[in-house]
């Protein structure tokens, strides 16, 4: 099904850009299994810290270095005791797995996706 449609002002209010993972550890709290992921966004941004239900395809061997692309300007929130601070954005099957999306070759971290 696809969403109510939104304008380009809608769309541009948020903020979505490229980053590296540079750190990744299980979410030990959560109840549901879960990565907190580290993501470098560049200088503008910094580092921010993600919780991801990513585990079906993810983990510390497999991630870390990969770019992903993410919101970033998202209220933070409390999952499982971590504050996740941006929504890693991915592709979620039938059976709730999920498959980051990234770029298709390596790009500047922080660079804004339009």
């Amino acid at each position: 099904m696809i969403k109510e449609q939104i304008t380009y002002n809608d769309f541009d209010k948020v903020d979505i850009r490229i980053g590296t993972v540079i750190s990744v550890k299980k979410n030990e709290k959560a109840r549901k299994p879960s990565l907190v992921i580290e993501v470098d966004f560049g200088n503008e941004i910094g580092i921010k810290q993600s919780s991801a239900q990513i585990t079906h395809y993810y983990n510390e061997e497999n991630l870390k270095g990969k770019q992903v692309i993410a919101v970033c300007n998202f209220p933070e929130k409390n999952i499982a005791g971590i504050v996740s601070q941006v929504l890693v954005l991915g592709a979620i099957d039938a059976d709730g797995k999920v498959t980051l999306v990234h770029p298709s070759q390596k790009a500047e971290n922080g660079l804004p996706i339009a």
